[in-house]
């Protein structure tokens, strides 16, 4: 499989007029695609611009999330984050109503909520839920297109949000644990916001104590009680999750991969890569591309 890109590639959502949030409910037939070409090019792989939602209402879908596959089946959502790497590996016949909602269309709350549940399986849904969630996004459809409406905006945006809320409600049923967070998880779940955001410039635990005014003992003591695993393995696991992210879904080497992720030494970073996932950096994308 030859790969071209530099980037991994990002669905953008380029309707102005929605102002950060996108919304389709469509069936979608393999047999409605004209050749194989754009069948293979319905399963490329890439980000999505915004938080993105997908609700299964019927039928089977395969797909892929950063390298975790998931055979999802009707009724069931979808939670895919702006930094997860995804594709359709294969469907038959499905109906799928989609959100798409970038951070600032949505309530600052929800996405400390979204932060937490990543990386989620996806969600079975109950007879009840299914039905309010269907509900609930036809009444946002229905908002999306009024685009006369003077509060058109504010009834997307806030429908939307609701949407958003359930959704998150029905995630959080399923990890209880998140909703009640212990002052462990509480400092665990900062460490990882910050992670997120330096990952590429902070490596060391002692630059994340710093940030959140604690010593590292005590946040190796809190990380490692929430997580399983110390705040170095954590960081360590993060990178190179990127790191497989970018030898498989673009054609930079190896050496390029290490300094965008903020490696001078190459050297270093080949052995850390083998280290953590017990195979070459090539190797691995040799391996996933067969």
């Amino acid at each position: 499989m030859a790969k071209t890109n530099s980037k991994i590639p990002i669905n953008s959502m380029a309707d102005e007029l929605s102002q950060g949030i996108s919304l389709e409910r469509m069936v979608i037939r393999k047999s409605d695609f004209e050749g194989g070409e754009q069948y293979e090019s319905a399963k490329d792989s890439h980000r999505d611009e915004g938080h993105t939602f997908h609700i299964v209402e019927a039928g089977t879908i395969l797909i892929e999330i950063d390298f975790q596959r998931y055979e999802v089946k009707g009724p069931s959502v979808v939670y895919m984050h702006p930094n997860q790497v995804h594709k359709i590996l294969d469907f038959e016949e499905v109906t799928v109503a989609s959100l798409a909602i970038r951070n600032e269309a949505m309530h600052l709350d929800y996405i400390d909520f979204l932060e937490e549940i990543v990386p989620s399986k996806p969600l079975l849904l109950t007879k009840d839920a299914d039905a309010t969630l269907s509900t609930i996004f036809s009444l946002c459809l229905s908002f999306s297109e009024q685009y006369s409406s003077k509060f058109y905006f504010p009834l997307l945006r806030d429908s939307c949000n609701t949407l958003v809320s359930y959704l998150i409600s029905q995630f959080l049923q399923q990890n209880p644990q998140i909703a009640n967070l212990t002052r462990y998880a509480n400092v665990t779940k900062s460490f990882r916001k910050l992670l997120e955001k330096n990952y590429r410039q902070l490596k060391r635990a002692g630059d994340y104590a710093d940030q959140l005014n604690i010593s590292v003992a005590y946040l190796n003591e809190c990380v490692s009680e929430t997580t399983g695993y110390s705040v170095s393995k954590n960081i360590q696991d993060r990178i190179i999750l990127e790191a497989k992210r970018m030898l498989y879904h673009t054609d930079k080497s190896v050496k390029e991969i290490s300094f965008d992720l903020g490696y001078d030494d190459y050297t270093y970073f080949a052995k850390l890569f083998k280290k953590i996932t017990g195979t070459s950096g090539l190797a691995f994308r040799k391996k996933n591309r067969d």
